[in-house]
């Protein structure tokens, strides 16, 4: 397996050889997935019982590497529920039974209400001396627990004798157990990566078939502990079923990155206009032209108030700056609008927002502005403010705009509040694309882009070491170079969003994550692009050997 190259990684998906010689990730949710079980069962004629044995059997052979990698372990515990979740457990036990480990079975369920799969395994497993109790079990001393209770259909809180086994696998954990979920840690959503009342904290988890979207989005990733997914005959797609998102991984951003022809020249590499600063803010303006520089703009201006631009002009070295009208607050001034259409008649692409202030004046010039010009647009920050609760005014520009909010931002576009955000990301994010007909990058753990009528995208990269001011203002800069260099606006999104949670990778692992600054941030991305053409370079020939690709995915 190819080391991780983006700094701490220590969660990997690994797929067999059809799917990870794909570039991306396809993200399935429960009722994607139960369609996808119901065709392999139904119409290709694989009995559910084949693919129970089938699940069953890998994640014993897991199961099994956990306890022999934990000295102490007194054993496989396996906690059952009365679904196909449960059914997989019973297997999981009667392999590790003949493999010669201890195990036992808590069957959180009633042995009459199994579905008919798991009950033919419950007898199979007693039949091969399992000992199966229904009564709870604490375990003080470590054993390797597999989390058996739920699967992907759960779609109501837990509560009752099920919250209770949830809790005693999380005491189980602080004894010295080791806990290994069977497809998504019992009590979480796997179409949004939320808990249900309650969840299992997973050291490890064994998706089947597909990895869940749930398990990318926080806090999903971060109770799935180190994801693996395991293939097991259900198909991948049957008609009219398709992934419900996906997860680009480096070989795919590699391949969409611009290339560089050795011919070319500061012309061939487009031209960003970034609109950006206020009193008080000209390092946001700063960050987001270094930003579009590091990332391969072959030219850019900044746009800013009059009475800024002569620190900007010292700050900023390699952009050339552009005085504007301003207000006495030193804003931006609506009667800026015309100076900046003209700026921007001559450029690629432009990033408006960045550190502009929320002054009245600001906000009917970004308003104006971002309506009116006709080039791809890039809009942060500020910039998304001044659109607070109107994000339909932009569905009438003709050509590309790219929204890039935090949660926060996102609740004032869509007249919610963060907590509702956050509690269905890419909801929030499609309703978003629709109503401003944009490219969204809802940015956070786990940043969403989507397109409108589009799969959404999610991406793997990045961590705290992004929880520092004007992180945000580089991102803005990377997808604006991106645009101006020919990219679609989607694939400038999801790139920029990869190359700079990467970067952010790749810096804390020598920070572990804490005093990484925005400016050394923009200043490690051409690093970041480096070894993205090395992969791009490398790509086909890894293809035709057959190799593994892996990709750090979401995860503690």
């Amino acid at each position: 397996m190819r080391p991780c190259a983006w700094g701490r990684c220590s969660s990997r998906v690994v797929l067999a050889d059809a799917v990870s010689l794909s570039r991306i990730w396809p993200l399935v949710g429960a009722e994607t997935m139960r369609a996808l079980d119901r065709h392999t069962i139904e119409v290709l004629g694989v009995p559910g019982e084949v693919l129970m044995e089938s699940a069953g059997r890998s994640v014993a052979e897991l199961a099994l590497s956990m306890h022999a990698e934990l000295p102490q372990a007194h054993g496989i515990h396996v906690v059952c529920g009365a679904g196909n979740n449960g059914g997989d457990g019973l297997v999981v036990a009667r392999h590790a039974a003949q493999a010669g480990v201890r195990v036992a079975v808590e069957l959180v369920a009633d042995p009459e209400h199994l579905s008919d799969d798991a009950e033919r395994n419950l007898a199979r497993a007693r039949a091969v001396g399992v000992r199966v109790t229904t009564e709870p079990q604490e375990l003080q001393v470590p054993h390797v627990v597999v989390d058996a209770l739920f699967g992907t259909g759960l779609s109501r809180e837990v509560t009752g004798k099920a919250a209770a086994a949830i809790e005693r696998i999380r005491r189980a954990r602080e004894h010295g157990s080791r806990v290994l979920s069977v497809d998504v840690p019992s009590g979480l959503d796997a179409d949004r990566g939320a808990i249900l009342g309650c969840a299992v904290k997973a050291d490890r988890t064994l998706a089947i078939s597909l990895p869940k979207v749930g398990l990318a989005l926080e806090p999903g990733r971060k109770l799935a502990g180190e994801v693996s997914v395991i293939r097991i005959g259900i198909a991948d797609e049957a008609p009219g079923v398709f992934p419900d998102a996906e997860l680009w991984k480096a070989m795919a951003v590699a391949k969409a990155l611009p290339e560089r022809p050795a011919a070319g020249h500061k012309g061939t590499f487009g031209h960003v206009l970034v609109v950006a600063g206020s009193a008080g803010k000209t390092g946001a303006a700063a960050l987001a032209a270094e930003g579009a520089a590091r990332s391969g703009a072959g030219l850019v201006t900044l746009a800013c108030p009059a009475g800024l631009n002569d620190i900007l002009e010292v700050k900023c070295t390699e952009a050339m700056t552009v005085a504007v009208p301003e207000t006495a607050g030193r804003d931006l001034s609506a009667a800026a609008v015309d100076d900046l259409l003209e700026l921007a008649a001559t450029r690629d692409a432009v990033v408006i927002g960045p550190g502009i202030g929320r002054s009245p004046d600001a906000a009917a010039c970004m308003r104006a502005f971002a309506r009116r010009v006709e080039r791809p647009v890039v809009i942060d920050a500020d910039g998304l403010t001044a659109l607070k609760g109107e994000p339909e005014m932009l569905a009438s520009r003709s050509h590309p705009t790219v929204l890039t909010p935090h949660p926060g931002e996102a609740a004032e576009l869509l007249g919610s509040d963060a907590a509702s955000v956050n509690a269905d990301r890419i909801g929030a994010a499609q309703r978003l694309a629709e109503r401003s007909g944009a490219i969204v990058v809802l940015k956070g753990a786990g940043t969403v882009c989507v397109k409108p009528g589009a799969r959404p995208v999610l991406n793997a990269t990045g961590g705290p070491a992004l929880a520092t001011g004007g992180t945000g203002d580089v991102l803005a800069g990377v997808v604006g170079s991106l645009l101006a260099q020919g990219l679609d606006p989607l694939s400038a999104a999801v790139c920029g969003v990869f190359v700079h949670g990467a970067t952010s990778d790749r810096l804390a692992v020598t920070r572990s994550g804490v005093g990484v600054l925005a400016g050394e941030l923009a200043a490690a991305i051409p690093e970041t692009l480096r070894e993205l053409e090395g992969q791009r370079e490398g790509a086909e020939d890894s293809a035709d050997r057959g190799e593994a690709l892996a990709l750090p995915f979401p995860g503690t």
